[in-house]
């Protein structure tokens, strides 16, 4: 059963139930690792609205040092995202079982990385900032483009923003009173009904978020760096399997 599960979550072979499943998971994994950058470096690695205003006022302002800063976490987070388009589209070509899981895993690695190296990194105080601050955009950037690209932009693990903005839509047509306006021609068209599985996943994605964040701070808090590896066990968990798979068929006879 876990192995079926892990072949479900992020094998080739998709279906609703496990995009959701993953996007649920890596809203978490998002939450946490956004919760334990800030406490780092004061600064939020998902959030690239944040970013490009902060590169817009420090241009504004003349602060060149700030302004490199975000113009390179917004390029490692397009980066981290154009290299999923990269592994995927390489992987859908050769027909891999593990086309999903692979960004995956590079993710796991590099977080385990930076859970074991971040406690030493933080001692380089010029290099640890400008190091944390390009790694988790990349890292971000790489797995809301996989599961963008999974559930053609259905669902996403980063983008807030936007969770709200479509769960307050939704919410909008639940409470829209649908009564026929006498000559406007209202009666005609058809009622205004809000897409509850859609709302229900919106919540998911938001809750799993907000909890990531709060047990990822508290673990930050806490155990330090430390605090990211259960984050890569998960990640490598999620991804063994199909990567398995892959590894069983090339070197069997």
């Amino acid at each position: 059963m876990p192995i079926n599960f892990g072949r479900q979550m992020t094998g080739a072979v998709r279906s609703e139930r496990s995009n959701l499943l993953l996007g649920i998971a890596l809203a978490f994994v998002a939450g946490a690792t956004n919760a334990g950058a800030y406490l780092a470096v004061r600064q939020y690695t998902s959030h690239m609205t944040g970013v490009l205003s902060s590169l817009a006022d420090a241009v504004a302002a003349g602060d060149w040092i700030v302004a490199v800063s975000a113009g390179g976490a917004l390029l490692s987070f397009m980066s981290g995202a154009g290299v999923c388009a990269i592994l995927v589209n390489y992987g859908h070509r050769r027909r891999w079982h593990s086309v999903f899981a692979t960004p995956l895993l590079l993710e796991a690695v590099l977080m385990l990385a930076f859970g074991l190296l971040g406690a030493r990194l933080a001692t380089m105080e010029g290099l640890f900032v400008p190091a944390t601050i390009t790694l988790l955009c990349f890292m971000m950037g790489l797995q809301n483009a996989l599961i963008t690209k999974i559930s053609r932009a259905e669902i996403r693990t980063t983008h807030v923003t936007g969770l709200v903005t479509d769960l307050g839509i939704e919410l909008g047509k639940l409470f829209y009173v649908n009564s026929g306006g006498v000559g406007t021609g209202a009666d005609t068209l058809p009622p205004v009904v809000a897409d509850r599985p859609r709302m229900r996943i919106l919540a998911s994605l938001l809750a799993a978020f907000a909890l990531g964040g709060v047990l990822g701070a508290i673990g930050f808090q806490r155990i330090g760096y430390a605090a990211t590896l259960p984050l890569a066990l998960l990640l490598g968990g999620l991804s063994a399997v199909p990567v398995f798979d892959d590894l069983s068929a090339r070197l069997a006879p």
